[in-house]
């Protein structure tokens, strides 16, 4: 019994000692998942620029567009080929980096690499409407992964540092530190844990600095001068913010039914060769659909192409985007739906300013507030959305309107009764598997946050109906730490370790978040 109890409390303690450690070993991380992050970037950017590239050479000399059909449907199908090789690399990689941290479900790093290089590469090559920052996240979370084999001690480390990698993927992707904390927090673990915001930290600040040391201190989006709208015109923000939470909310949908509509249609061998040919059409009368939609985001804001042009090019992103995704091939969607949000701004500034409501000089404002509403009504991530738009465009002085739009945007979403989309996506893969993953046996540990409202909260320990074979062998209250006794009080705010069986996370995650979070 007495050896039995030592063994209890060193295994407390090397939790205890364990954020420090690990914070050492997230910026290591951050090292290795900023490099392979940029790497992926650059390819990706280079590719998009080449197929515009093609597409216009192609205008003046259709002859060679024989061969490029033809490479598009092989490469379709080895596309095809290697989803099906690695299916955990297809699609966005943010609900697989989810599934890997809260259900423990396997993130086989090696060929979810090499596929997202080689596959993300080649639909890269043909100007297919997908972002980077999901495989970005993913590929963060895979160099992680890598890390922690060699220097991971615990499965809790490596959820850890496969968070962290997640946060500096997204940090290298978008010149973004902070919204690889934020959405570390705010969509990975969903929960606020200091462990997590330090492991998020040091790995999103060393990815950061790998970033701008290849690509420079330039904003991702680097806007024509945006003036500061007056006080009297954030009035606006509100009929911005529902418009675009209209759209980002069909944008929402219309991404969670392109998968089903496409399995309907076509066999999953041909799918990725059906989108690629569709991108013809596409890239050699309006090219600026192609990629993820920075060029598209930087004509938008500027207004300059009429009111006509940008619907045209809103829906023709807006479908290009859906079918892209709903193909299954490997790609993101963060800034595909920025570039609907921007083109939604835009537009509706233009319709103003024709109405005669306001000077043109405030669309490029307009612009930037709808893109992050439209990323907030269809993640349903306000804060990282918000903040992304702050480092991405650089500028501070629009927070405001910023979130005021956002949250707009977001009660429209809420509104519609839109589902977060990777959510969404989680729940179908989890639904594909059908069973919990294999771990091998053991005991594991947990955080969670009790928070005001929940079931848990003001309720003595032993009162209530925790998971069978889970213990609470720790508790956090402000900073004080404690061990639990049975007839302790959890209040609100308090931060609880719990101990549980390895293999059952999945089970035992689900029922104590139950128990700890708020209750509507």
């Amino acid at each position: 019994m007495s050896e039995q109890r030592t063994k209890f409390y060193r295994f407390l303690s090397d939790f205890n000692r364990l954020k420090w450690g690990i914070a050492v070993k997230a910026l290591l991380t951050g090292a290795v998942a900023g490099l392979i992050t940029v790497l992926y970037r650059l390819l990706i950017e280079h590719g998009t620029a080449f197929a515009v590239a093609c597409y216009a050479y192609f205008r003046e000399h259709p002859v060679f567009l024989i061969p490029w059909v033809l490479g598009a449907v092989l490469a379709g199908l080895f596309v095809a080929w290697l989803v099906k090789l690695e299916p955990s690399a297809a699609g966005s990689g943010i609900p697989q980096v989810e599934g890997a941290v809260l259900l423990g479900m396997e993130l086989k790093w090696r060929s979810v690499l090499a596929v997202r290089f080689v596959a993300g590469g080649l639909c890269g090559l043909f100007g297919l409407s997908l972002g980077r920052e999901g495989p970005s996240i993913q590929i963060g979370a895979a160099g992680a992964k890598a890390v922690s084999g060699l220097l991971g001690r615990s499965k809790v480390e490596e959820n850890y540092l496969i968070t962290g990698g997640a946060a500096a993927g997204l940090a290298a992707a978008f010149n973004a530190p902070l919204s690889g904390v934020i959405f570390a927090l705010e969509e990975v673990h969903r929960n606020f844990s200091p462990a997590i915001m330090l492991t998020a930290t040091a790995a999103s600040l060393v990815a950061d600095f790998v970033s701008k040391y290849f690509f420079g201190l330039t904003p991702e989006l680097h806007f024509t001068q945006i003036p500061q709208m007056p006080i009297y015109m954030y009035f606006w923000m509100l009929p911005l913010g529902a418009l675009t939470g209209l759209v980002g909310g069909l944008l929402n949908r219309a991404l969670l039914a392109a998968g089903p509509l496409s399995a309907n249609v076509l066999p999953a061998r041909w799918r990725p060769a059906a989108v690629m040919l569709l991108s013809i059409p596409c890239g050699l009368f309006l090219p600026l659909t192609l990629g993820g939609g920075r060029d598209l985001i930087a004509f938008a804001q500027t207004a300059t192409g009429g009111i006509s042009l940008l619907l045209v090019l809103l829906a023709v992103k807006f479908l290009f985007t859906c079918a892209s995704f709903g193909s299954g091939v490997p790609g993101g969607i963060f800034m595909p739906i920025l570039a609907v949000g921007t083109l939604t701004g835009s537009v509706f500034g233009i319709a103003c300013v024709e109405l005669g409501l306001f000077p043109a000089q405030y669309i490029p404002d307009f612009a930037v507030c709808a893109m992050t509403a439209a990323l907030a009504a269809a993640v349903k991530a306000p804060i990282t959305s918000i903040l992304l738009t702050v480092e991405m465009t650089g500028t501070l002085v629009h927070m405001l309107p910023v979130a005021a739009c956002a949250f707009a945007a977001l009660l429209v979403s809420d509104l519609m009764k839109v589902e977060p989309i990777y959510e969404a996506l989680l729940n179908r893969s989890v639904e594909k598997e059908r069973k919990a993953p294999v771990a091998p046996e053991g005991k594991n540990l947990m955080e969670i946050p009790v928070e005001l409202g929940s079931c848990a909260a003001g309720r003595r320990i032993d009162e209530i109906g925790w998971p069978a074979g889970t213990l609470i062998v720790s508790l956090m209250r402000g900073n004080q730490d404690m061990i639990p006794r049975g007839e302790t009080t959890l209040l609100p705010g308090d931060y609880l370790v719990v101990l549980y069986p390895q293999g059952q996370e999945k089970k035992v995650r689900a029922a104590v978040t139950d128990l700890c979070h708020e209750k509507f």
